[in-house]
């Protein structure tokens, strides 16, 4: 199988498109864009207005609501967050499809992985090469494509850039729930599985911090008047973990933990950051319940209190049967481009969780191929540019020419 002759020219145009794909990946990874550096996620975002200029459509500048968090101290303080773009063209047209790609990645501007080398011929190996810098460069490529076609009329297109997705989309959550109102379906650029697999049905996240008040005293001499947050903490930290297994596809992950001070002082301060996954959106009942009976344990005893904040940012995202229809929309134009697609299930979360639980089906890892994600050894092999912008080509060409209609009653 081949792909319709009337789809060549564009698809071979793309060939001509891997220098320019590899120079603006390179010219993106150059710039630090951790989620809390909003200088320059900025900057990406200045870079990307540029880069989008040749489309043709209407941008537009969004500001996102600063991220709270709690601090090792149990205070909250706000970081502000650099500003979304949100770029339409033709919204009356009968398919409406949305685009969306992070700008921010996982370091820190003061983390020590800054700089992108090549490994290989073919791999490139940088800070966000693969998640998700190299994918934004596809995007842009594919949309270029369909715009030079003659099929590109009957699609309008919005594609949103937001500033915050490694953080769970806190601030840029409400712009992509307000996309799904206006798209049918999504397509996003997380980077592929390092097989060259799709991601299919995700797990959900919630992201929560709880901090412990106790009482200080000193050690030696008073130390029966001490209630000692550390050790509070640690027994909500110890009955939190042994949640584990005790339902099925929920996985509770205690990441970070901090209290106390001079070893001569009963602490009366702790906090812990933990993170859970889940199947199914009934789960998120049970473990809310959960962790509200651990919380009353340690507040029913004298003299400490703790307080639990945070919450589920992600719904999980099972496969629609709309969704599976394009899944397999995917397969088809893959094999017809010489590549063997199939999609898996995955305990990550993205963008694409916030968009299927809008009820829009969508793919969400159209990306780049690379891997070693969130690691000083992440890496994106520099051929998947051409490829995965070839696929994402040929998508939109078939939707253009009516594939799945049928799926798209929802507008």
């Amino acid at each position: 199988m081949t792909p319709n002759p009337a789809y060549r020219p564009w698809l071979d145009w793309l060939d001509s498109q891997q220098d320019a794909m590899l120079a603006q990946t390179l010219e993106l990874a150059a710039i630090n864009s951790g989620s809390l550096n909003a200088t320059g996620v900025n900057l990406v975002r200045e870079t990307l207005q540029r880069y989008c200029s040749v489309l043709g459509g209407d941008m537009e500048v969004v500001p996102v609501a600063p991220f709270s968090v709690i601090t090792e101290t149990g205070e909250q303080r706000q970081f502000a967050l650099g500003d979304a773009l949100r770029v339409r063209k033709r919204p009356e047209a009968p398919l409406q499809v949305f685009f969306c790609g992070h700008m921010d990645t996982v370091f820190a501007a003061d983390h020590a992985f800054q700089s992108v080398r090549k490994l290989d011929d073919n791999t490139l190996n940088g800070p966000g090469v693969a998640d998700l810098k190299g994918g934004l460069a596809v995007m842009l490529r594919a949309i270029e494509a369909l715009e030079r076609s003659p099929f590109a009329a009957r699609i309008g297109w919005e594609i949103l850039f937001n500033p915050d997705e490694e953080i769970g989309s806190p601030g840029s959550a409400a712009l992509i729930s307000a996309a799904a109102s206006r798209c049918h379906l999504g397509l996003i650029y997380e980077p592929c599985m390092p097989d060259g697999s799709l991601a299919g049905a995700r797990k959900g996240s919630g992201n929560f911090s709880v901090t412990v008040q106790g009482r200080a005293a000193h050690a030696g001499r008073e130390h029966q008047l001490g209630r000692n947050a550390v050790r509070a903490l640690c027994d909500f930290v110890s009955d939190l973990d042994d949640l584990n297994g005790k339902r099925e596809g929920v996985t509770i992950n205690p990441g970070f933990i901090h209290g106390g001070g001079a070893v001569n002082v009963v602490p009366d301060q702790a906090m812990c950051r933990f993170n859970i996954r889940l199947e199914k959106a009934d789960d998120e009942a049970w473990c809310l319940a959960q962790l509200e009976r651990l919380g009353a344990g340690i507040n029913a005893r004298d003299g400490l209190s703790l307080q639990l904040h945070g919450g589920f940012g992600r719904k999980p995202k099972p496969l629609s049967r709309a969704n599976t229809a394009l899944f397999e929309l995917a397969r088809d134009c893959g094999e017809q481009l010489g590549m063997s697609l199939d999609w898996k299930p995955t305990g990550g979360c993205c963008d694409g969780n916030n968009l299927a639980a809008a009820g829009v089906p969508n793919i969400d890892t159209l990306g780049v191929q690379g891997g070693k994600i969130h690691s000083s050894e992440e890496y994106m092999l520099i051929s998947s540019l051409g490829e995965r912008a070839k696929l994402s080509t040929l998508i939109l060409l078939q939707l253009a020419e009516g594939a799945l209609d049928e799926h798209w009653t929802r507008l």
